[in-house]
């Protein structure tokens, strides 16, 4: 569902905006791209917190991955 809302841009940026669609796309687009700006800020904080939760195991992923080329050196 739609929703029709007023939201205020700057000249340059609505300038811009209307230079790459006509304006009955406007709203098309800046949906378009706040649906990108969205997800990826998402993906961020996923991959942020991914990051934490391996490095908190660094030092036990280290020594494991270790051991296991210990035994492949020995073949």
């Amino acid at each position: 569902m739609k929703v029709k809302t007023s939201v205020t841009l700057s000249e340059e940026l609505l300038n811009a905006i209307s230079a790459e669609t006509d304006r009955s796309n406007r709203s098309a687009l800046i949906e378009e791209a706040t649906w990108r700006f969205l997800r990826e800020r998402q993906r961020e904080v996923r991959d942020r917190r991914e990051l934490e939760r391996i490095n908190e195991h660094a030092d036990e992923l280290n020594e494991e991955a270790l051991d296991v080329l210990g035994f492949q050196a020995d073949e």
